[in-house]
């Protein structure tokens, strides 16, 4: 048995970055901040696949001590440690709570506060508390996310994983390839707006508190307070990694029919390495890849893909006389599956060029090297994938939110239908008028 202790921080510091325990649902039975600590440090150790660690955390003098102890190396341990005080020290994390500060002084924090701002009951009146990477990986991570906030169900639920958004990456990231032991490797999310607040795929704000400016602003500003740039350098470049080519791969998760902020925010900051448009605009269309650098300082260049907002196509997609072009399902299905492809294999070959890994996404799902026109995968096996995750997102029940039909009884209803590779076929086509 192998043990190290750590501080994490001062619990001045870290109660702003931490959500008060009143807040989850009582099941998780949070009865202090050493609960909620000991919780997500849980949660980081089995994302990076560090079993059967166990957490004790204390409140010591004013600053929360950590003890992980288990069968795991203690290199191994020490690393965690270091990278889990890294990422909620004074150089990351916390610099969040400048942006927080600065909102409240300007009078822009929580506009909607005693008020509801959605129909969700579990929502309720609007409340905001800053959200770093709660619970997600700490060192092991293969690809990064750059979303849009996480919803408050995020803190209730005391995890990023449970929500609607992440259980669909997770049934894309399968189709794609990615093993389930590898899923939690994938799923590692950095918001532009480190905030949690109402709203969810479900129900949105009729209008939107935390916009591009948002971001901008108060959380990509002066050296005290660019959080979004020194959590990117963070975590895009991993213990391990000192020499591969690149860093990590970054997808930039934003449909434009659908929470396109991310994607915003990546345009503004990065607009000098944006293709642009023929009136000299920058640009950042879904499937459009390429390398920047996150300061210009950055040892490295960083991998990028632009991909649809993970549940967007739950949400806005349907069936239409146009397969080439979204709100079609099978348009927007194919567009996911190349993201999820071209993270894993950047993962499996840290050198490989964005420009050459989506060439081969690409060619899986559209049979050609850019993503354009309607999907038309060469295998048999990825035309009925499309279809499959196609009809999840076509048939849904929204309380509990969850599809109707698993990927397997999808798939089998795509094998069954007159025509097996097209989800809006008859006798497998939605007749509800949204989805048609």
């Amino acid at each position: 048995m192998n043990e190290i202790i750590y501080v994490l921080g001062a619990s001045e510091d870290l109660d702003q970055l931490f959500p008060p325990p009143k807040v989850a649902d009582a099941g998780l039975e949070f009865h202090s901040y050493e609960d909620v600590i000991a919780h997500y440090t849980r949660n980081s150790l089995d994302a990076d696949g560090l079993k059967d660690v166990e957490v004790v955390v204390a409140l010591i003098e004013g600053e929360y001590i950590v003890r992980l102890s288990g069968l795991q190396e203690i290199t191994t341990l020490e690393q965690f440690a270091q990278r889990h005080i890294d990422i909620f020290g004074p150089k990351a994390a916390l610099k969040a709570v400048s942006g927080m500060m600065l909102m409240k002084l300007l009078g822009v924090w929580n506009p909607m506060a005693g008020f509801p701002v959605n129909g969700s009951p579990t929502d309720g009146d609007s409340k905001w508390h800053l959200c770093p990477p709660l619970g997600l990986n700490v060192m092991n991570q293969k690809g990064l996310l750059l979303m849009h906030y996480p919803p408050w169900a995020v803190i209730q639920a005391g995890t990023f994983l449970d929500c609607m958004t992440m259980s669909r990456w997770n049934t894309v990231l399968q189709a794609a390839g990615v093993s389930e032991d590898e899923l939690g490797f994938y799923r590692t999310i950095i918001d532009v707006n480190p905030i949690a607040a109402p709203g969810s795929g479900e129900s949105e704000y009729p209008n939107d508190y935390l916009p591009i400016m948002a971001a901008s602003a108060f959380f990509d500003g002066p050296d005290d307070r660019d959080y979004i740039r020194s959590m990117l350098e963070l975590y895009l470049n991993p213990p391990g990694r000192e020499d591969a080519k690149y860093t990590l791969p970054l997808l930039v998760c934003g449909s434009p029919l659908y929470d396109p902020q991310a994607p915003g925010w990546f345009r503004a900051a990065y607009k000098h390495d944006m293709p642009v448009d023929k009136n000299g605009t920058p640009t950042v269309s879904v499937l459009q890849s390429g390398t920047f650098k996150v300061r210009p300082e950055s040892a490295k260049e960083t991998p990028y893909l632009v991909g649809n907002h993970m549940i967007a196509a739950g949400v806005t997609g349907r069936c239409t006389d146009d397969p080439s072009t979204i709100p079609d399902i099978r348009k927007y299905e194919a567009q996911d599956l190349v993201a999820a492809t071209f993270l894993r294999l950047c993962a499996d070959n840290p050198d490989l060029s964005p420009e050459a890994a989506k060439v081969q996404a690409c060619q899986r799902w559209f049979g050609n090297d850019d993503g354009s026109g309607a999907p038309n995968p060469p295998n048999d096996e990825d035309r009925l994938s499309i279809c499959a995750l196609a009809q999840m997102d076509l048939f849904f029940n929204p309380v509990p939110p969850k599809p109707v039909y698993t990927f397997e009884q999808a798939r089998q209803r795509c094998m069954d239908a007159r025509d097996n590779e097209n989800p809006c076929s008859g006798g497998i086509a939605p007749t509800d008028p949204k989805k048609s």
